[in-house]
């Protein structure tokens, strides 16, 4: 099988097992950490500040998450996404529930605003809220965006800066330069909680070992979408599902991903 350049990110993430440093929330912590390991990462769940700048150091990318977000949390992610930002640490923000509150939203766009975030990963809701157009978020699931998704990615993107996927059942994945359409996945990842979660944490590790964020967040989608169809062909439902979606992608070959990649240039 010819390798791929997804491909080879995900074998650089599978041989420098990167250190992923992550202040996520209590619902999905266990699950971000382990799927952090399946993908070939390590992961540390930090978020006190008396250590997430010391701790942080040692990483290779910094995953931030406000899905349990409270304001001692704001000043955590703030101290270690400035230190990050000193080492040139990738730093992923999920924006979780962004739009369905004022705290949420207000807190993304600070966090947006006082670091250096490398990709921002949301439903279509969240960014669509972020990026300044009609959107809406109920809980945190997106319901609904006014306008073309492709579009608002890339314009986003070359506006802000930052690499932005909104993902769904195709994920886009834009630097406002190329977008990226990432076909894999399986409805079943929308029947547990936390793949987005999931999906942030994979977007990290793959981050720590290519420094084009674009490419390596579509390869990133790729593997885990992948590793969901697999767990899928074997699952009797959403439980059985989740615990083989752990181990597919704990199993997914960078061949695999050489072969069973469904990315498309927009």
């Amino acid at each position: 099988m010819a390798e791929t350049q997804y491909s080879k990110i995900f074998a650089a993430a599978r041989t420098e097992t990167p250190l992923i440093h992550h202040i996520t929330n209590y619902v999905t912590v266990n699950d971000c950490a382990n799927i952090t390991l399946c993908a070939g990462g390590a992961p540390v769940m930090a978020h006190a500040p008396e250590e997430v700048e010391e701790m942080v150091q040692y990483a290779g990318a910094l995953v931030l998450n406000i899905g349990t977000l409270d304001h001692a949390q704001i000043e955590s992610m703030l101290l270690v996404g400035k230190a990050a930002a000193k080492k040139d640490i990738p730093i992923i923000l999920d924006p979780v529930g962004a739009g369905a509150t004022t705290l949420r939203t207000n807190a993304a766009r600070r966090l947006m605003t006082e670091l250096p975030i490398s990709v921002l990963k949301g439903n279509a809701g969240e960014i669509g809220v972020l990026a300044g157009v009609d959107a809406k978020v109920r809980g945190v699931d997106s319901a609904g965006i006014s306008g073309d998704p492709v579009s608002i990615t890339e314009e986003y993107a070359g506006r802000s800066g930052m690499t932005v996927v909104m993902s769904g059942e195709t994920d886009i994945v834009s630097d406002g330069n190329q977008v990226f359409l990432v076909e894999n996945g399986h409805p079943l990842m929308g029947a547990i909680s936390g793949t987005g979660c999931m999906a942030a944490s994979v977007t990290g590790v793959f981050a720590a070992s290519e420094k084009d964020l674009v490419t390596s967040s579509a390869a990133a989608l790729a593997a885990f979408g992948l590793a969901g169809e697999r767990a899928a062909a074997l699952a009797r439902g959403p439980g059985s599902f989740k615990v083989a979606l752990f181990d597919a992608l704990a199993t997914l070959t960078p061949d695999d991903l050489a072969e069973g990649a469904r990315i498309k240039r927009a």
